[in-house]
């Protein structure tokens, strides 16, 4: 089983950038997707990114693509989501995740693991 804990939000003006990382733990790390959701309150979570476990593949939601970037790195057991371009709308909680399979991964449910979330404010 694997933990995983957020860090790097915080509060940025509208056009900058913040970079969040996610700390797992457990021997496996290589072995799983991660993956990078958010949720504004009252509102549906929503998937944002992912990456495969060798960093193969990654997979963006249309609403970052092009202004967020993820990646990895399994000597680190860490997995980044780089957000540049900030837009107010972007503001809520950040959530990383877990699972052995990428495709489940971006459904969001069911999955192995998932952090406890990080704010992330954008002012404008």
């Amino acid at each position: 089983q694997v933990q995983l804990v957020e860090s790097g939000g915080g509060l940025v003006q509208a056009g900058g950038s913040l970079r969040l990382s996610c700390a797992a733990s457990g021997r496996t790390f290589s072995g799983y997707a991660m993956g990078w959701f958010r949720q504004a309150p009252g509102k549906e979570r929503e998937f944002i990114a992912a990456i495969t476990g060798l960093s193969f593949s990654t997979y963006y939601a249309d609403s970052v693509r092009g202004r967020f970037t993820i990646s990895r790195d399994n000597a680190k057991h860490t997995v980044y989501l780089q957000m540049n371009s900030l837009k107010p709308e972007d503001t809520t909680v950040y959530y990383c995740a877990a699972d052995r399979v990428v495709g489940r991964l971006k459904t969001g449910k069911a999955l192995d693991a998932w952090g406890q979330g990080t704010l992330v404010t954008v002012s404008s």
